[in-house]
């Protein structure tokens, strides 16, 4: 068959064949990807906004720690200050009481010194005055034994003197009988030679003065009662008690020696009455020095 150039070739378009699907499933696939677009663009964004939001929470947490950060810094660095202003302080005034310290530790050091020079002082004028009282003691103990020396011979002189004086006293002193068995005594008369009787010291003397009374007196041991008195002529009554008896002495003169006896001694106890006065008589007791009871007493 032959060809005719000029003769256009004619396009037949084949009938359809069935129902067209494709393009459904196109349109489809595009509106899922259209969604799908969308639905990451939504999710981008809201990625976005969360981290967004995120980024701005932990901007703001970081800015408030490091406020916090700068904060609690600037509390303990004032705390820090404080407390070295403090430490600075108080070594400052350690130093100051150690200065004190050691002023005063000087001031008592200085004031012991002192103390102590004084005491040596006063120890040293001490010592001194006790050597002078020690030597004027001894120069007075010098003199004063010689003075001792001269005073015992005097004193030897003065007794040998008494010694004398009180021998011829007793030498003078008379010796009279009493009213009992004629048993002699010495008497005294007076004050010296009552003295020179006690020192004797034979017999024990009891001086006494009784007036006239309704009581008795006590004599040694025994009670003498004045029941008259004749000053004129030294005559005197009494009434002598003695181991509960009684006996009446009736106008006796003076230096006249009453006696009696009593259980006490074998010996006679004798009464001298030296001087008479109105309503009043003085004399002695004298009484054996030996209380040997006497045998049937």
């Amino acid at each position: 068959m032959s060809t005719n150039p000029s003769q256009q070739p004619t396009y037949i378009i084949p009938p359809q064949s069935g129902a067209n699907w494709k393009m459904p499933l196109l349109i489809g696939v595009v509106v899922l990807l259209a969604a799908s677009n969308i639905y990451l663009f939504t999710a981008v964004e809201r990625v976005k906004t969360d981290n967004k939001n995120e980024m701005a929470k932990l901007s703001a947490n970081l800015t408030n720690a490091i406020e916090k950060m700068r904060i609690d810094s600037s509390a303990s660095v004032q705390r820090s200050r404080r407390t070295i202003e403090a430490l600075q302080s108080e070594l400052q005034e350690q130093r100051r009481a150690a200065a004190r310290a050691v002023g005063q530790a000087k001031i008592d050091a200085q004031n012991r010194v002192a103390q102590l020079q004084a005491r040596v002082a006063t120890e040293e004028a001490q010592q001194q005055e006790a050597i002078t009282a020690v030597k004027q003691t001894a120069d007075t103990a010098t003199t004063k034994l010689a003075d001792v020396s001269t005073d015992v011979g005097n004193v030897k002189t003065d007794v040998q003197k008494t010694k004398s004086e009180l021998e011829e006293t007793v030498a003078n002193l008379k010796r009279v009988s009493g009213d009992v068995d004629n048993h002699a005594s010495l008497i005294a008369t007076n004050a010296k030679e009552l003295d020179a009787l006690k020192a004797l010291g034979e017999r024990n003397y009891s001086e006494f003065t009784i007036t006239k009374s309704k009581q008795p007196t006590r004599v040694g041991d025994v009670s003498v009662q004045l029941k008259k008195v004749d000053v004129k002529h030294n005559k005197f009554t009494i009434t002598i008690t003695a181991d509960d008896k009684q006996v009446e002495k009736k106008d006796r003169t003076i230096n006249e020696p009453i006696q009696f006896y009593t259980s006490k001694a074998k010996q006679p106890e004798e009464i001298v009455v030296n001087q008479v006065r109105k309503d009043t008589i003085v004399g002695y007791l004298a009484s054996p020095k030996v209380q040997t009871p006497r045998a049937g007493t």
